[in-house]
């Protein structure tokens, strides 16, 4: 969305090629502003001349906020100074934006980035895209044990331009050979943060400053688990190692909100029917978002079918009492909703590993008993309803003395489908994580499916007890 105040601002300066006016911009704006105000209708090429006026440490910090879309266009239109704006770049972000680029694009890129970012780029596109190898950053402040405070200190200096971040420094021994040949990473020992060296005495050693029991993930774990670990110790970064401990990068806490984000856009998309779609909405392909959404259309339409075949089997009673017919969406969307509630809290205990696949008794009574209570008040609810609510034009096809057979057929269906859809709810995501799938994608569907089914085969066979 462009800015209200900023955008139309740029626009004129644009035109009028004010230049002095563009650097003030680019410098005295935080970078997320000024990718805001660039947010609108402008060409690659408008995007560039804005903020080429800046030094290229603020043109990447500026060009990291663009959304990927913008960024994809303007890396098609290169300029001379790219080879130099992607080696500003943070390594995580640089590396999602050349996956995102069509190869004949990226491969040309490439060939304007200098060696060690080349092999850098190489390293962190080799991990998979959902691992935490792919978010992290090589990026990290280091220093050797066998430093004092005051020499540290001084050497932090030196590296803290070109980090990520320097409130963590990693204390590392030097690179070694393994079998075979290979370098190593430098194998890590420990972490010291800021404060402590600031507050340390000059001469103390940084291998007796340092905390030696490092929280760490591997390079190949899912990048779910470093929502757990941050959101459980509180981290700005987290160090990622090798099988041997060798350090090889950081995540830091920015990039783990991003994972937040798009773990949650996951998580809702799939609880909707839809597989995870990438990007914006507006931006998705139009033919991925249709296959997405398709595909679970034509499933539960066929399922759908067991609906039909359960009220075609109660054909008989629909005859002789079709006045029913306009009391079954009622009690069908009991099932549907509070087997909705009940998977929405289950999954996200799940996730959150709040509950886990032993704990499915747990689970099951608790829900037993809440679905009692809440079908309790539904069922208040429903003899209110029937008695006070129901239309003259459905009470005048009740056969005589026939109201209060119609009342708790309405009230006993209604508590019914309620603890069915409830249960359903509560033990289907667990069933689908057993079997090893993915019960955010599943259970939505499924649910509304199988409360539909439950839901006709309690609401008739209610009937039957009190009306034959």
């Amino acid at each position: 969305m462009p800015h209200p105040l900023f955008t139309p601002e740029l626009r004129i300066m644009l035109g009028d090629r004010n230049a002095p006016g563009l650097r003030e911009f680019c410098e005295s704006l935080h970078p997320a502003t000024m990718a805001e105000a660039l947010d609108d209708d402008f060409t690659p090429e408008q995007v560039w001349e804005a903020i080429s006026h800046a030094d290229i440490r603020n043109q990447a910090a500026i060009f990291e906020y663009l959304p990927p879309a913008r960024q994809v266009e303007m890396f098609e239109k290169a300029r001379p100074q790219v080879g130099k704006l992607i080696g500003k770049m943070s390594h995580d972000d640089r590396v999602d934006l050349l996956r995102r680029l069509p190869a004949d694009v990226s491969e040309r890129l490439m060939r304007l980035v200098d060696e060690a970012d080349r092999k850098d780029i190489a390293t962190l596109g080799s991990y998979g895209e959902n691992t935490v190898g792919a978010k992290m950053t090589t990026d990290y402040a280091w220093l050797p044990g066998t430093l004092t405070a005051a020499e540290a200190i001084d050497q932090l200096r030196q590296q803290a331009p070109d980090r990520e971040t320097i409130y963590y420094i990693y204390v590392v021994d030097d690179a070694a050979r393994r079998p075979g040949g290979s370098i190593a990473p430098p194998r890590l020992l420990g972490v010291v943060s800021l404060r402590d060296l600031i507050l340390a005495p000059r001469h103390a050693l940084i291998r007796d400053l340092m905390e030696s029991e490092v929280i760490t993930v591997k390079f190949d774990d899912d990048r779910e688990l470093l929502t757990r670990i941050f959101t459980r110790y509180d981290l700005i970064a987290v160090p990622v190692v090798d099988d041997h401990f060798g350090l090889l990068g950081i995540v830091t806490h920015d990039d783990v909100l991003d994972v937040v984000q798009q773990e949650a856009t996951e998580d809702l998309q799939r609880q909707g029917g839809v597989g995870p779609i990438e990007g914006n909405y507006l931006d998705a392909k139009f033919g991925r978002v249709w296959w997405s959404r398709v595909q679970w259309l034509a499933v539960l339409f066929g399922l759908q079918m067991f609906t039909i075949n359960a009220m075609s089997s109660f054909e008989t009673e629909l005859e002789r009492l079709a006045f029913l017919a306009v009391f079954v969406p009622l009690c069908l969307s009991v099932g549907g909703n509070s087997g909705s509630q009940a998977a929405t809290l289950v999954i996200r205990a799940l996730a959150l590993e709040q509950i886990h696949l032993k704990d499915w008794f747990l689970v099951l009574r608790r829900e037993l008993l809440m679905a009692a209570a809440l079908a309790a008040f539904l069922g208040l609810l429903s003899i209110i309803r029937t008695y006070f609510l129901t239309p003259d034009s459905v009470l005048v096809k009740v056969p005589p003395d026939g109201f209060w057979y119609l009342n708790w057929t309405v009230t006993f269906s209604v508590m019914g489908i309620c603890m069915t859809g409830a249960t359903i709810g509560a033990m289907l995501p667990l069933l689908i994580k057993r079997i090893g799938f993915d019960p955010a994608l599943m259970s939505a569907p499924f649910i509304a499916t199988l409360s539909d089914v439950l839901g006709i085969v309690i609401f008739f066979s209610v009937v039957q007890l009190f009306f034959f």
